[in-house]
């Protein structure tokens, strides 16, 4: 079990990447409240040690994907019928800035996942694959696909 000051640390680093994949996967604030306690109570009862910082980012990264996952698959939200689909909690920004994140919000999750590691969080291709334990031509693959959908999408039509 780790400290106290060890939590306040990793909540401090991480805290802003676990919301972001969250909202991406859940577009909900409450799921997303409920899943980033789950993980950084994970992090505290987790008592091995990490092998470097990039390691404890990618964790983090994989626990978080895998409980969105979890709580999507779960009987419970099955039965749910929601209010409204997003109800705009998140910031807003500017018009063209909506339209590019309500497309990738409507890409299949397989797709969000590379997209939002690639262009929100800087990774290569390699560092993805061994993070969502793919592939490096699969990680390729999937991102050329989503440029793909998300050209479709935002210019109405067949990309060229």
């Amino acid at each position: 079990m780790r400290s106290e000051e060890d939590a306040n640390r990793a909540i401090e680093k991480y805290a802003d990447t676990v919301r972001r994949i969250c909202m991406v996967h859940l577009k909900n604030e409450a799921d997303t409240e409920d899943i980033f306690q789950t993980v950084f109570l994970k992090y505290v009862l987790r008592s091995a040690p990490f092998e470097s910082e990039e390691h404890e980012k990618a964790w983090f990264i994989r626990v978080t994907i895998n409980a969105c996952k979890d709580l999507l698959k779960s009987f419970f939200r099955a039965q749910m019928v929601p209010l409204d689909d997003w109800d705009g909690t998140a910031p807003e920004p500017g018009t063209e800035q909506r339209e590019v994140l309500d497309a990738v919000l409507a890409l299949p999750p397989k797709y969000k996942d590379v997209v939002y590691l690639h262009y929100y969080e800087g990774y290569s291709a390699a560092e993805i694959g061994r993070i969502l334990q793919k592939n490096v031509n699969s990680v390729y693959t999937l991102m050329n696909r989503a440029r793909h959908m998300l050209k479709k999408t935002l210019k109405g039509g067949e990309p060229d």
